[in-house]
């Protein structure tokens, strides 16, 4: 299935669908997140939010959940299923297709490298399951949620290292596409 997933996104990947994918990243991050973070702030009364750190503790997740108030939490969890269902759809197209597109020029058709487009699926696949965990646990608080307040952590984790990988994924694609170019 990821071979084949892989496979589909390079097809997709033209150099037209990369820009479109770029300008669209570029026009989200300069126009949707100042807002959005903003309001996070806003809402999480200062007790900051578990999508921006990079670990917290489910200790962690009830205090702020508790510091955001109920209709903090409210406005935390409208926010994971609107502007938060599209923000991994959003970095996801511009990564998966920047790494596509790169990797295609930059590495051989039967080099692993090519399969490097799936790492952005799986970052927003755990942005995806951080967001439904703590969601979960902002909508039941007071009630402890548990093992889902032990995964939620560890999701935000696994996500951020993802993310960043896929920007270093980025970094290298760019290199290779530059050093296979100077080559010719």
């Amino acid at each position: 299935m990821g071979k084949r997933l892989s496979e589909r996104l390079h097809q997709m990947s033209k150099g037209w669908v990369v820009i479109v994918g770029l300008a669209i990243f570029m026009l989200f991050t300069a126009l949707v997140l100042p807002a959005q973070a903003a309001q996070a702030e806003v809402n999480s009364a200062g007790a900051g939010t578990p999508d921006l750190s990079f670990y917290y503790s489910p200790k962690e997740l009830y205090r702020m959940a508790e510091a955001y108030g109920e209709s903090g939490r409210q406005e935390y969890i409208n926010a994971r299923f609107t502007f938060d269902l599209f923000w991994p759809i959003v970095y996801t197209l511009f990564l998966g297709t920047s790494i596509s597109w790169l990797t295609m020029r930059g590495f051989s058709p039967d080099s692993l490298w090519q399969r490097a487009n799936l790492i952005p699926i799986w970052a927003m696949a755990f942005d995806c399951l951080e967001n439904f965990s703590t969601s979960l646990v902002m909508f039941r608080y007071p009630a402890r949620t548990p093992l889902i307040d032990l995964a939620a952590p560890v999701f935000t984790s696994i996500k951020w290292v993802l993310v960043g990988g896929s920007f270093g994924l980025l970094l290298i694609g760019i290199g290779a596409g530059i050093i296979t170019w100077l080559k010719k």
